[in-house]
């Protein structure tokens, strides 16, 4: 083999000289086909613009490489790049130690020591008082080495803004530029910063921090999960948006301890109080629930059936469908709140610590998108720069939107019209599983468990996981590119976008089904006689006679649990898989062959959307652990189950699978607290009606208070009241059963309707509406309770914490201290060396602005 590396190229970060720093790496394959010509000149252009802007290139020959193909090019920042462009971004940079005293010994540092880290990894850099960078200032910041000043996440940083704003040629007649439309045709096909060591040893060369190999250890492995997160580092190697979405994670993480605690405890109420529910008794008891006969589940096919064949799941209803529901789901509603709110502190407090309390209004107007400048070919002047810029003319962005809307509105759509498929499906196998289990000798043993229903819900709600998986595939793509045929101005507009569209999508994807058979399943049946059918053929699906909550839990179940699984597989197999097959052959070759820029080449790309789907993925599944909680007690123990699985496979991957991300600040998780916040108050009102509507607990109290019969035992004889009579000869010839072999006169049916011999034969009774009454005044209720209970919560907790107020103002106090000093310090020079511009005027004018420095 023809390659001959140098010893210190091995696993180096460094240019062949060993002094300067790679801050980001381009590589290419100079294929020879018919783009090969204009591939080459617009490298050229661009690596000779790159140069023009300051950077230092270092080509590796395709002979060099490990396969024989890939020339890489590797870029270096010199300090004047640096500092020129760290006083563009508005990077804050150290001018002194922070002297504010530390927070205050928390007493149960002892308890939480085992959860602890090192100091060292914890906490990597002291802590300063920070200003944004300026070049005339230089000798004011703590400048000790400047090959170290700035972190390589700042440096990746700066290099990145120049790659992605640098011209290349005109094409077409338009000005062409930014390394994303050359990785896009093909000129580039990588662009990344190097991660500075391997994950699993620390980097031979002394310089190196080996920062990947500590996040490894301390952070990226499972064992660790027990352990607190280093985010200072997480800040310091990825950036603050990175940084921003663990702390959150680790956060919500936390507060789900709580929640799937409450949670247990009323699944154990549940469990333990299953012997004691009087309905299940009267439903297993053969001379109650024996000697009801039910009317058929389906027409003609089905026949008719005693209620005790349903004894087992309604032992099993019980364990969700108890006093506990209605506590857990009043809990929920404040624990919702709580979690909110205290993280508005926690993000406070990161702030302050990441030197963001300022970035809202340095940054985020600040950065037009690069597409955004080459697509729009009109310019206005900016009211405020008073300075010439491009813009979209608003007729182009109505059409945009319009196309926009529609698309997004025809998925939608195509989601309501899979859902109703999938109801069509229940309904044409509920009739065949309902046949099949009354017919067949060989389902005996296991028909008290697996009921129709029940047996129709389990494959449904798998058919439905299956089709979200296959929508969910094709929408991502479409929304991709309808949000950049919109052509959004900013990059934070980009991502708001897109968010939007992703989460109305699989919120309707997701949630779709949950709310058909919590808030549709069992309430437009009919009766016997005169049932209300779908599209006139299929007949719609009744409840089970202990309620629709069982079902509703199991389609949550499988939803949620399938989506988690599913998640997990994908992010952590797949791009192991890929990474396994991508180095197969490296792996057979010596180490020293093997050299940094290209184990990185071979990972996998993090993207400029990774960490939306991260955020995307944990707040579908705060939806399904908060909108249908009643229904389900343990969804937040599987939640946080799969969370702490979740921080680790997330760890894992960015720090071993793919490559290192640019590094960005991020001030919040943005939009995500709207949503949220959205998806808070909605909880409130789907759990209230879960409650009145879904489960049995308001019929049960009506009867309790209204219509019991018997002191001793005020639930005894519940079943029988709530199934109304039908007379078998009413039965038109469309629904009545082929057999009836044991000549029924009557059957039963789940409603409160008067009697065949009453005036009112078959319209509802006095008590279907007393219960109504009942349902809307409880929502009515919970919802003014919980709601009350949230804002007073709300209000009660300050979104910044006193503490981080204090040090905010006395920061900028010390740093506007530090820099009128310095500047007073250089007006003295001045006016020592006689320069005739600095007068005494401007002397004490600088000495009053001081003062009232330290007044305000």
């Amino acid at each position: 083999l023809f390659i001959d590396k140098r010893h210190e190229s091995k696993d180096s970060i460094f240019f062949r000289d060993g002094v300067r720093r790679i801050d980001f790496v381009l590589s290419y394959v100079d294929d020879l086909n018919k783009e090969w010509e204009k591939k080459l000149e617009r490298r050229k252009e661009f690596e000779s613009n790159l140069q023009k802007a300051g950077l230092e290139l270092e080509t590796e020959d395709k002979k060099e490489s490990e396969d024989g193909k890939i020339f890489f090019v590797k870029i270096h920042a010199p300090w004047e790049v640096l500092i020129t462009y760290a006083e563009v971004l508005n990077i804050k940079v150290p001018i002194r130690e922070n002297d504010i005293p530390p927070m205050v010994e928390n007493p149960l540092d002892c308890v939480l020591l085992p959860f602890r880290l090192p100091e060292k990894v914890m906490h990597p850099e002291p802590d300063y008082f920070t200003a944004p960078f300026s070049k005339d200032k230089q000798e004011l910041y703590l400048i000790n080495d400047e090959s170290t000043f700035f972190s390589p996440s700042m440096r990746n940083r700066i290099v990145n803004y120049i790659l992605t704003r640098c011209p290349y040629g005109t094409e077409e007649g338009k000005k062409k530029f930014g390394i994303k439309r050359l990785l896009n045709n093909g000129t580039y096909t990588a662009a990344y910063p190097l991660h500075d060591c391997q994950y699993w040893k620390k980097a031979s060369d002394p310089n190196c921090d080996s920062e990947r190999y500590t996040l490894y250890m301390e952070w990226a492995r499972f064992l660790r999960f027990y352990k607190e997160q280093p985010l200072d580092l997480i800040r310091k190697y990825y950036g603050e948006k990175i940084g921003i979405y663990f702390a959150w994670l680790g956060f919500y993480t936390e507060m789900l301890f709580l929640a799937a605690v409450v949670g247990l405890i009323c699944f154990l109420y549940g469990l333990f109080t299953m012997d004691e529910n009087m309905s299940s008794k009267e439903i297993c008891d053969p001379s109650i629930g024996g000697e009801i006969i039910m009317c058929p589940l389906c027409d003609r096919d089905c026949e008719y059936w005693r209620l005790n064949t349903t004894c087992e799941s309604s032992q099993y209803s019980h364990l969700f469908d108890n006093v506990a529901t209605l506590f857990f789901a009043i809990f929920m509603g404040i624990w919702v709140t709580l979690f909110l709110e205290f993280w508005k502190r926690r993000q406070a407090r990161l702030k302050y610590q990441w030197d963001l309390v300022d970035f809202e209004e340095e940054q985020q107007q600040l950065q037009l998108r690069p597409e955004y400048e080459a697509k729009c070919t009109q310019k206005k002047r900016n009211p405020v720069t008073q300075e010439m810029e491009p813009y979209l003319p608003l007729t182009s962005q109505a059409v945009r939107f319009c196309v926009s809307g529609a698309t997004v509105l025809f998925w939608v759509s195509l989601i309501i019209a899979s859902m109703i498929a999938v109801i069509v499906y229940r309904l044409a196998v509920y009739a065949a599983f309902a046949s099949l289990m009354e017919n067949t000798q060989t389902l005996q043993p296991i028909s008290g468990l697996l009921t129709p229903q029940l047996a129709t819900s389990v494959t449904a709600s798998c058919l439905n996981f299956v089709i979200i998986m296959i929508l969910n595939f094709f929408y991502e793509r479409i929304a991709i590119w309808i949000t950049d045929m919109e052509i959004p101005r900013t990059h934070m507009e980009y991502e708001n976008r897109l968010t939007m569209k992703m989460f109305l999508f699989q919120f309707v994807n997701y949630y779709s089904s949950c709310f058909y058979v919590a808030f549709f399943k069992g309430k437009f049946v009919g009766y016997p006689g005169a049932y209300t059918y779908m599209f006139n053929r299929w007949r719609n699906e009744e409840c089970d006679p202990a309620g629709c909550l069982i079902e509703l839990t199991t389609q949550l179940t499988i939803v949620m649990a399938g989506k988690q699984i599913w998640g997990n597989i994908q992010e952590a197999i797949v791009p192991w898989i890929c990474n396994w097959w991508g180095r197969r052959k490296a792996r057979n070759n010596p180490e020293n062959l093997y050299s940094r820029w290209e184990q990185d080449h071979d990972l996998q790309s993090f993207g400029a959307l990774g960490l939306f789907y991260e955020y995307l993925e944990m707040v579908i599944q705060f939806g399904f652990i908060t909108l249908f909680v009643a229904s389900f007690p343990l969804a937040p123990l599987l939640a946080l189950m799969n969370n702490i699985l979740e921080i680790r496979v997330d760890s894992w991957k960015l720090t071993t699978q793919y490559r290192r991300p640019v590094a960005a600040k991020a001030h919040s998780i943005g939009v995500w607290q709207e949503i949220l916040n959205g998806m808070a108050i909605l909880s409130v009102v789907t759990n209230a009606f879960i409650v009145a509507f879904t489960s049995d607990m308001i019929p049960r109290l009506v009867y309790y208070y209204a219509y019991s019969e018997n002191e001793d035992s005020p639930m005894s004889g519940y079943i029988n009241n709530s199934l109304s009579v039908f007379l078998i000869s009413d039965f038109p010839e469309r629904n009545e059963p082929k057999e009836n072999p044991e000549n029924f006169v009557i059957c039963r049916y789940r409603d409160y309707r008067y009697p065949p011999d009453h005036e009112k034969r078959y319209l509802h009774s006095m008590q279907f509406w007393h219960i109504l009454a009942a349902k809307l005044a409880f929502i009515i209720i919970m919802e003014h309770v919980v709601f009350i209970v949230k804002f007073f919560v709300a209000w009660m907790i300050p979104d910044v914490p006193a503490d981080v107020k204090a040090k905010i103002k006395r920061e900028k106090y010390l740093t506007q201290k530090i820099l009128h000093e310095y500047e007073l310090e250089k007006l003295k020079e001045r006016l020592c060396q006689g320069d005739k511009r600095a007068t005494e005027k401007e002397f004490i004018a600088t000495e009053g602005r001081m003062e009232l420095s330290r007044a305000m």
